[in-house]
């Protein structure tokens, strides 16, 4: 049984095989509004009840995302000299609104939907590439290859760098190895460096990608910088890939882990997937927080938050809530309406991707419901070390070998 003094949300031991829900459970009940001591650092209050996190999260006045939205306080990126580095995920109004809207026509509904037919090629192409295997990693060789592959295609990059690159970002958001605590560092470098090949290029020889948008974008009539571009570059192939990477692996864990509900869903495809996606969006809730720091002094739960103080929203408690979802700790693929935070939970901040990663997420699922028959676990799960971004690392899963698809 967990106590206060027990509690430990930035052990990633505490996330090795999901998201702590015992922990989560005791919090709602006993201290929504947890004061969360910090190595190191000034310490955080974790809220951890549906309808707090909401508050902080529609709140951008008085709850800031321009301190970071990671607990640790960062002193900047590399490279960045005297530059202030800026990046979309971490700023408020209006250069919140300024930065978003140079990406939103991607990622609109009509834009998504223009994109869907390409969105069920690559499935299909992803999936014969094991097919006929019977055998396969489901991370990295099905669920981390569709966001990849998109956000590639996106910025007009090689779909071999959309996966390589996104392959740094796992570094990045891993808790740091002992003997290797420069890694995180080494893969934010090695992203960048990447970022100012490609603004170099599209600078020079504009194409018709998000890529040369951003590199000949403006600001309040001033040019887009190459370190903004590199920051944009970044957040675009890491919350690009996040979701879908973690929804389709460890959503299809969570079938595998309730077969019942795996029959729910193949016995009527058509009818239940789309409940489905978003009942494991809710389950699994990729995203485990984001952080917040108070602009003025505030009562959150009837606790008394300081001008100044870390707030930490745990989005996986709050889709957790029993005083908003019934049966909370049952997956139930029927389950409607589903108004989980997994997106963030609406306000200023809500995921630009929402859409795109809907998409993405269905047309991979479809594919390994109809197409990998007698799918099970061949090992035991790996699961990312990390607290902040919850899924499976590897996913070793066996099933019958089938015929390509395609010709």
């Amino acid at each position: 049984m967990p106590t206060a003094h027990s509690i430990d949300l930035l052990d990633p031991a505490a996330f090795d095989g999901g998201q702590p829900h015992d922990v989560f459970a005791w919090l709602r009940d006993n201290d929504p509004v947890h004061w969360h001591e910090e190595p190191n650092g000034t310490g955080f209050w974790a809220v951890t009840r549906y309808d707090d996190v909401k508050l902080v999260g529609h709140d951008g006045e008085a709850f800031s995302s321009a301190r970071g939205i990671m607990i640790p306080d960062t002193s900047g990126m590399p490279g960045a000299g005297d530059a202030v580095p800026r990046m979309m995920i971490s700023m408020d109004a209006p250069d919140h609104k300024h930065f978003r809207r140079l990406a939103v026509p991607d990622f609109i509904p009509k834009a998504v939907k223009a994109i869907t037919p390409r969105l069920g090629d690559l499935a299909a192409q992803i999936i014969d590439g094991v097919i006929e295997k019977g055998q396969c990693d489901l991370v990295a060789e099905v669920a981390g290859l569709m966001p990849s592959y998109v956000i590639a295609e996106m910025l007009g990059i090689p779909l071999s760098d959309g996966v390589a690159l996104y392959d740094l970002t796992e570094t990045i958001h891993s808790t740091p190895d002992p003997d290797h605590p420069e890694a995180g560092m080494l893969a934010v470098i090695e992203m960048l460096q990447y970022a100012h090949a490609v603004w170099e290029e599209r600078r020079a020889e504009p194409r018709d990608d998000l890529s040369t948008k951003l590199a000949h974008a403006t600001i309040d009539g001033e040019p887009f910088s190459e370190l903004d571009f590199g920051m944009y570059f970044l957040l675009l192939v890491d919350a690009g890939g996040d979701t879908t990477r973690n929804l389709v692996a460890t959503g299809t864990l969570a079938l595998l882990e309730h077969p019942d509900q795996m029959e729910v869903v193949r016995g009527d495809l058509d009818g239940r997937l789309n409940t489905a996606i978003e009942e494991l969006l809710r389950w699994v809730t990729p995203v485990v927080y984001m952080r917040r720091t108070a602009t003025r002094p505030a009562v959150l739960g009837g606790r008394e938050i300081a001008q100044g103080d870390k707030v930490v929203m745990y989005y996986g408690s709050a889709n957790r809530d029993p005083r908003v979802f019934s049966a909370a700790d049952v997956l139930d693929v029927t389950r409607w309406p589903n108004e989980h935070v997994a997106f963030g939970g609406g306000g200023p901040h809500f995921c630009l991707g929402a859409h795109l990663g809907r998409a993405e997420i269905q047309a991979m699922l479809r594919q390994i419901l109809t197409r990998l028959e007698g799918l099970r676990l061949a090992q035991e799960p790996e699961w990312l070390r990390s607290n902040f971004i919850s899924g499976v690392k590897h996913l070793p899963v066996e099933f019958r070998a089938g015929s390509r698809a395609a010709s």
